[in-house]
């Protein structure tokens, strides 16, 4: 049974989605008692200089679109960020005093570009980015005193970087042009000479996620990870001697990947997830000794890492609490201090569980639900989460929790192609892209249904970016599952989101189709939810950014416009953002529409 709609000033729902929390910190590597901190502090997400002595935070950005990430330099006199427009996520890299003041920009002899890496040295010496457009990916070393290139490179295919050792002798590249994947190579350059010295890669059907390099002066180890035998394993590298230490544990299950260095060099923080589920571990290098962290249940974010007392700084949260930035110590490394308290007081979340459900073809599908008080069936949303290459784990999902308030279950499903659940896994998706996320979506509405927990007349589909995808494509597919569905973000023509898209977001998906639209033209047909335009029974509603560049404006508008020539029942409400906003009063707006949407297709 659906309670009221509540939409009184101090709703449940409303104070969690209004909650203050802090998503990013790090330490400036010479200086640390300065950080940077990327918080929601005054209703809209921006970038906070951090004074770690006394854990003041003072605002540095004030963009209406928000700032949801930065950089700090080595010696912590100035925050990088990229400004763009209204969210659109292409621009110039900008930076602002430590004190606060004006944003200058660091490239103005660059045309605009689309990039989300940037990172200084830790001597200070030089500045590492990227710069995609039309023609690539730009590799950029920046002497940081004279600001002028004294490196570039130019890749084509998906890639990342650079990440430099800490005097910037040794520049990074996560490449992905020999896999034709949107697995990676690392290649490693000489900055001064721009020759090519090492490659580490362990072959077909393989890939490596890049760290970073130690963090004490003249090491020039590399930590990362390779997925060789199907989950990730840490490895440590040495690109000017070729020495190699891959690091395994009994302990180990699922991907476990590099976290940080301590600032000595001589211990590493490891993340372990094995089918959504997290681990933290310490990896002590000389004794070849790896150490399980004393964690609660729920999600580790990465934070500064190794501090300079010994202590490990991390983010943590679970389904049912918001994030937190504690303190790791003691002999287990349990929890043992929150480090900034931002006044947090909000009701507590109904917490999710984990289950598992078997797919049409027999795969195995984990999922985590939760349901309201009372015995069921119950209206039900099932979600989707974005990616396709990420998963859905126990966190903090204010907006899940406004559906449970208000009596209906929730549904978030690991569909093929997440991550943490091995290679085969994750790549089963690749070259057609939706069908056999949507046979385990609808598998996972007949698991519901059969257990008692959905009501069969009363299963919404919802997701945001490839979620939103999967939920119109869904809707076209499988039309008879579905009372409704809610897009955020949304992807409805892959061949017209090609043209439009941000040049970061072209590779991704040339690597996810094997081909542009033009290489693989039925791929890109058979894949896009407008194909099944036709088909589709159940009312929509779209929330979509007009300044969005990686899911643009133009195909949703053309699928718009055709469900309303076939006489289909769709809303689109555009925003004047990007990817998704950042701004707190603008989350519950949004789900309030989506709450309205819901109570109306149910006759509520």
């Amino acid at each position: 049974m659906l309670r009221p709609i509540d939409l009184s000033a101090d709703a449940p729902w409303k104070q969690r989605l209004r909650a203050p929390y802090i998503s990013e910190t790090s330490r400036a590597s010479r200086n640390p008692a300065r950080g940077l901190a990327v918080s929601n502090k005054s209703g809209v997400i921006q970038l906070y200089a951090w004074n770690t002595e006394t854990n003041e935070l003072t605002q540095l950005t004030d963009d209406p679109a928000g700032v949801g990430d930065g950089a700090i330099s080595a010696d912590g006199e100035h925050i990088y960020y990229l400004r763009d427009r209204r969210g659109d996520e292409i621009g110039h890299y900008a930076r602002i005093p430590f004190g606060g003041g004006e944003a200058e920009d660091i490239t103005p002899g660059l045309p605009e570009y689309a990039s989300h890496f940037l990172a200084e040295c830790a001597s200070g010496r030089a500045l590492g980015f990227f710069a995609a457009d039309a023609d690539g990916f730009h590799f950029f070393v920046y002497d940081s005193a004279r600001k002028i290139p004294i490196f570039s490179l130019t890749k084509q295919g998906l890639a990342f970087g650079p990440l430099l050792s800490q005097n910037a002798e040794i520049a990074v590249i996560a490449s992905s042009e020999k896999t034709g994947t949107a697995e990676y190579v690392l290649e490693a350059y000489d900055v001064d000479s721009g020759e090519l010295i090492a490659e580490l890669w362990d072959g077909a059907e393989t890939g490596v996620i890049p760290g970073e390099f130690s963090s004490a002066l003249g090491d020039l180890r590399f930590a990362g990870s390779s997925n060789a035998g199907g989950f990730h394993r840490p490895f440590i590298w040495n690109p000017r001697s070729g020495e190699r230490q891959d690091i395994q544990s009994a302990q180990f299950r699922g991907d476990v990947k590099f976290w940080n260095w301590s600032p000595d060099g001589g211990r590493l923080l490891l993340r372990q997830i094995s089918e959504a589920r997290h681990s933290l571990y310490t990896f002590d290098i000389a004794d070849d000794r790896v150490r399980v962290l004393d964690l609660p249940d729920g999600v580790p974010y990465k934070g500064s890492g190794f501090t300079p007392n010994g202590g490990i700084e991390i983010h943590f949260d679970h389904s049912a609490a918001p994030p937190r930035l504690v303190e790791l110590g003691g002999e287990k490394g349990a929890i043992m201090r929150d480090i900034i308290d931002l006044g947090v007081n909000v009701p507590a979340g109904t917490p999710w569980r984990s289950v598992s459900y078997q797919s049409t073809d027999g795969a195995s599908i984990q999922a985590w639900l939760a349901t309201p008080p009372g015995a069921g069936p119950f209206p039900t949303i099932v979600h989707t989460h974005g990616g396709p290459t990420a998963v859905m784990v126990n966190r903090w999902a204010p907006d899940a929790q406004v559906w449970l308030d208000h009596g209906f279950a929730f549904l978030s499903l690991n569909y093929r192609g997440s991550t943490t659940f091995g290679y085969d896994f994750q790549h089963a998706i690749d070259g057609d892209l939706g069908a056999l996320e949507v046979e385990d979506i609808a598998a996972g509405v007949e698991w519901l249904i059969a257990n008692g927990i959905a009501r069969r007349d009363a299963i919404l589909k919802t997701g945001v970016s490839y979620g939103g995808y999967l939920t119109l494509l869904a809707l076209g597919m499988k039309p008879a599952l579905w009372a409704g569905g809610m897009a955020e973000v949304a992807i409805a023509d892959w061949t017209l989101m090609y043209e439009d898209q941000a040049e970061t977001l072209r590779g991704y998906q040339r690597s996810m189709f094997g081909g542009t639209p033009e290489d693989k033209p039925e791929a890109h047909r058979k894949s896009s939810p407008i194909t099944y335009a036709e088909h589709i029974q159940a009312p929509i509603l779209v929330l979509q950014g007009e300044n969005d560049t990686r899911c643009p404006a133009r195909q949703m508008r053309v699928y718009e416009r055709r469900l309303k020539e076939l006489g289909k029942s769709i809303e689109v409400h555009w925003f004047d953002a990007g990817h998704g906003s950042l701004d707190n009063e603008e989350f519950v707006e949004k789900k309030e529409k989506l709450l309205r949407f819901a109570y109306q297709v149910l006759g509520q």
